[in-house]
């Protein structure tokens, strides 16, 4: 596996953001994405969230390998708000809080966000995610499935992403009609993954104030590096082929997945499995002819 760092940008117009970076799909941090005037970077922090949302109850998350025949991991326990942000700043832990929305629970935060949109009017800034989690968490290898393009800013602590275009999923031992991938990718087993050997891909070190752009369809795994949190606002993908993937993701290969499941039950994940098998060490054999 060989991981290459993202480029970094500042200041980037439009025209050139899309041309550069959307339409080839690269990877890119820009360093002022959000506004650094933006009052969320001096107004925010844990104690400001505990005084205008503590007592609201959240989800809590572990560990998604002990899921990777589901599409969306199940919560592991509830508590409050408070509890939660008190149990992230006081100890690393594999908890993490997924797709938390504490910017429709209290929508007057979005007005603390300014964006100098380098997507030319694309993002959907009605439509933003928070992601809370502990030193040590992280979530599994996956790719999105709405194929949007993602643009996920660090505000407090650091994340490292590993990202991989969509053309590297068989490597990845993807399971069929789930968008996650069988393999642990932060502790290869090349042995029993042989494909991951011919993995090519970025690796994002994320600090405060910078914003990954991830682009439609690719993989992404994040990592905890330190407690913190980060917001993520989406833009549609442009193409027509890309918008059907995503519509087809959604409605028809989630439901026939869950329903292949509560029919089959195990049987249908041992079938999944197999299928990622093959289609690895077909993938892995086609990238040795390529090196021969």
């Amino acid at each position: 596996m060989q991981l290459i760092p993202v480029q970094k940008i500042k200041k980037e117009v439009s025209r050139t953001f899309i041309n550069e970076y959307m339409k080839p799909k690269i990877p890119v941090i820009l360093e002022d994405f959000v506004d650094p005037e933006s009052p969320a970077f001096t107004k925010w922090n844990y104690d400001y969230f505990k005084e205008i949302a503590g007592n609201h109850h959240v989800d809590i998350y572990g560990s998604e390998l002990d899921s990777i025949d589901r599409v969306a991991s199940q919560p592991i326990d509830q508590t409050t708000f408070s509890d939660y942000l008190d149990l992230i700043d006081s100890a690393p832990t594999e908890h993490r809080l997924f797709l938390f929305n504490l910017l429709n629970i209290k929508p007057e935060l979005k007005n603390d966000l300014f964006y100098n949109d380098a997507t030319n009017g694309k993002i959907l800034k009605w439509l933003p995610f928070m992601f809370f989690g502990g030193q040590g968490s992280s979530t599994r290898n996956h790719m999105d499935i709405d194929m949007s393009h993602v643009f996920i800013t660090q505000f407090q602590g650091i994340k490292r992403i590993w990202l991989f275009p969509r053309e590297q999923s068989d490597l990845m031992y993807k399971l069929p009609y789930n968008f996650h991938s069988l393999s642990n990718i932060k502790k290869p087993d090349y042995r029993k993954y042989p494909a991951l050997l011919y993995l090519n891909g970025y690796e994002a070190v994320l600090h405060p104030g910078e914003t990954l752009y991830i682009p439609a369809g690719w993989w992404h795994y994040i990592q905890y590096e330190t407690g913190g949190y980060s917001i993520s606002v989406r833009a549609l993908p442009s193409s027509f082929l890309e918008k059907w993937h995503g519509f087809k993701n959604l409605i028809i290969t989630r439901n026939f997945d869950n329903m292949m499941r509560n029919i089959f039950k195990e049987k249908w994940f041992r079938y999944k499995v197999r299928i990622a098998h093959e289609r690895g060490a077909k993938a892995a054999k086609k990238q040795r002819s390529f090196l021969i």
